[in-house]
Formats: C-alpha cells, structure tokens, sequence
C-alpha cells in the first residue's frame, strides 16, 4: 500500500479511494451479520443442535474460545494472509458467532429481537454517519471507550459468579454507551485509513475492509446485545 503524503490529502479532502471503501466494509458488515443471523435463528429451531452446542458449560465455554481466537487470529494476523484465507477465518468466526447467539431466539420473543434490531440498526447509522462527516477528532473518546470496555469486561467477569441483577443492569448500560462510542470511532479510523492509503481493487483493500467490518460487525452485534438486555421481552 501506497502512503500518500498528509499535506496532499488534507488538500484533497476525502480521499477517491473512500466511497469505495466504505461501501466494502459495510457490505462485508452485512454478510457477516446475515450469516450470524441466519445461523442463530436455524440452530435454534433445533433441540438436537441446541442441546450439543450450549447444554454443557463444557461445549459453552469451547465455543466460546474458538470465536475469541478466530478474531484475535484475524485481526492480529490479516496482513500475513491471503485474502482467501482472510475471507474464509471471517466467514467461519460469523457463523460461530451465530452458534453462541441461538439462544437469543429462546429467551426473547420475535416481535422485541426484531424491534431491538431496528432499534440497533438506527442507533448504528446515525452513529456511523457521524463518524464518517465529523471533523472532530474522536480519538480521546474512542481511547475512553477502549478503557471502559476494558472494565466492563472486568465487571462481567465478577457478575458471572455474584449473579447481582443491579450490576447486570448497570453493565448493559455501559454496554450500551460504550459500544455507541465505538461505532462512531471505529468510522472515523476507517475513513482516515481511506484518506490516507490507496487501497482500491487490491487485495490488501479487501482485508482492510474486511477488518473494518469486523470492527463495525462486533460494535453492532454488542450494542444490539445489551440493548436486548435492558429493553427486549422473555419469552
């Protein structure tokens, strides 16, 4: 990839690379996403399935560290890549997500999975647009939502073994503020990336694109997530 000099760039604005980018990483976003939820939805329909993947901590906790080493791998590891493999590790770590989300579909009623989905989806665009068109930087609060996913993950950890309804409350609300912040951060890096490094019709593009997606797609599945914590219907 080319580096384009700062001067240059600040001259031309957005970059022509930039559209195409963007339109890239969203359209990766949204396989990922559908994969997800088709995945989710179908193993759900199955008790067979259902009892395999998430009847046994055992089973829950492997699949669980199966999806955080895929993404770890990819993003730690996509510049090494082919773009076939990049691709392949994406599509596989969608669909695990979607085996670790089924049970989305047995605790909560249609009507408020798809009404938190809308919810998700609008709260995302606005948040995405914003980061795309401000000319504000958001480092400070991307760096400050970094630190706060850091000890919500911390929190969740403790709520694991103490169980405290209150605390559970209080994360889905960090969660959710926190993953807000990140959407419009995570933007605003891959449109600098854009601005700043020719990456049309290349295959080096392609896996930058997918690991924007891959930024965006995990912003959007935890806001949606702790969103239908606080506001969805058990079934």
């Amino acid at each position: 990839m080319n580096s384009y000099d700062d001067a240059n760039v600040m001259n031309r604005g957005l970059s022509i690379n930039m559209p195409g980018l963007m339109k890239d990483v969203y359209a990766w976003m949204a396989i990922a996403l559908l994969i997800t939820g088709f995945t989710a939805y179908n193993v759900a329909q199955s008790p067979f399935l259902m009892s395999l993947l998430l009847g046994s901590r055992l089973s829950m906790w492997m699949l669980l560290i199966a999806t955080v080493a895929l993404v770890w791998h990819l993003s730690s590891s996509v510049s090494r890549m082919s773009l076939r493999a990049a691709t392949t590790v994406f599509i596989v770590y969608s669909i695990l997500n979607g085996l670790t989300m089924a049970s989305v579909f047995i605790v909560y009623t249609m009507t408020s999975i798809a009404s938190v989905f809308f919810v998700t989806a609008g709260t995302f665009a606005v948040m995405s647009v914003y980061g795309t068109l401000t000319k504000t930087d958001l480092s400070r609060m991307g760096n400050l939502c970094l630190m706060g996913l850091f000890g919500l993950i911390l929190a969740t950890v403790v709520n694991f073994f103490f169980d405290n309804s209150m605390l559970e409350l209080l994360i889905s609300y960090a969660g959710i503020l926190i993953f807000t912040g990140l959407t419009a951060y995570d933007t605003q890096q891959i449109r600098r990336i854009a601005e700043t490094h020719d990456t049309s019709a290349t295959d080096a593009g392609q896996k930058i694109a997918i690991i924007g997606a891959l930024s965006l797609y995990l912003d959007f599945i935890n806001l949606f997530l702790y969103l239908l914590r606080i506001a969805g219907d058990r079934k």
